[in-house]
Parts: structure tokens; sequence; C-alpha cells
């Protein structure tokens, strides 16, 4: 089975759907509880690691920045971690948009482009377009959606395996 690069494009719109989703009953059940929106997003999993905010922030910038880094387009100007929950989901809709404007040909013969990014002050790694798309950004898109799941159930919003699927198999 041959995979396009192309077909992450779809990938990472999922989980923008999966971050909107979340998003979304974590806002509900906060509201039910009396808990400002502005605490629930600052909710981390633990103390060291960041906050909802900075995981969805995360989730919606790096799934139009590596994909715009991989094909050669200018990079949509990025979220903050400062927004309310509408900021966000006005965020992945936009970022929706972005994603479905591209085309398969944007995605031609670009699988061995070398591409760079600063990653850190002492890390500026150069790897072919397929390996930041297929490993590092999957990889790390997922992470930090996954990370919204988990800050939300660790603090006793219901959510289960379906929640992570609302876009369907």
């Amino acid at each position: 089975m041959t995979t396009s690069l192309f077909s992450f494009v779809d990938l990472f719109r999922r989980q923008l759907d999966t971050t909107a989703h979340l998003l979304t009953k974590g806002a509900d059940y906060a509201a039910a509880n009396g808990i400002p929106e502005a605490d629930m997003l600052a909710w981390r999993l633990a103390e060291d690691m960041h906050s909802l905010s900075f995981q969805a922030m995360v989730v919606i910038n790096f799934s139009q920045s590596w994909i715009a880094r991989a094909i050669d387009v200018t990079i949509p100007e990025p979220i903050t971690a400062d927004l309310d929950v509408a900021g966000y989901q006005a965020a992945i809709v936009a970022a929706k948009a972005w994603l479905a404007a591209l085309t398969p040909a944007q995605f031609a013969g670009r699988e061995d482009v070398p591409v760079t990014a600063q990653l850190g002050p002492n890390m500026e790694p150069t790897l072919p377009a397929a390996q930041w798309i297929t490993v590092f950004a999957a990889t790390n898109i997922a992470f930090h959606a996954n990370m919204v799941y988990a800050i939300l159930r660790s603090k006793g919003v219901p959510l289960g395996k379906l929640d992570v699927f609302p876009s369907g198999l």
C-alpha cells in the first residue's frame, strides 16, 4: 500500500476535530460545575507540564505549520495560548479551512525535499519533508491532542475512547 503525504491532511483535520470536540466537552463540564473557563484552560496533567490551553494551541499550529513547511508555502499565522474556548474553536475552523484548500498536487514529489527547522536554541535539524510530516508532525499532533484528552479526563470530564473519534473511523 502506498501512502501519499496528502493523506496526512485528513489525519491532521481529524486531530483538529478531536480537539474541538474535547474542548466543547471540557467547557460544558466546567460550566456545569461552576468552574471558570480560564481555570479549565489552565489545567495541567502535572505541574511541570504545559496547560490545556498550550496543548490545544500546539495541535492547531502544528497541523498547519508542518504541512506548510513540507510543501513550501507560507505558514499561517500561529495562534497563542491565551485564547478562550471560542477563540480556539474559531482557530480550529480556520485551520480546517486552510487544510481543505490544499491539493494532492502540492505534495507531489516533495517526499525527499530537505526541510530545516529551528526547534530550539540548539536544535536545527534538516530532514526530508516526508519524515517531518509522517514522523515528527504526526507524532507531535497526536501527542498534544491526547494531552487535551488526558488533562480533561484527569479533572473529571466524562470522556471515553469514542471521544477521540468524533469524525468517525
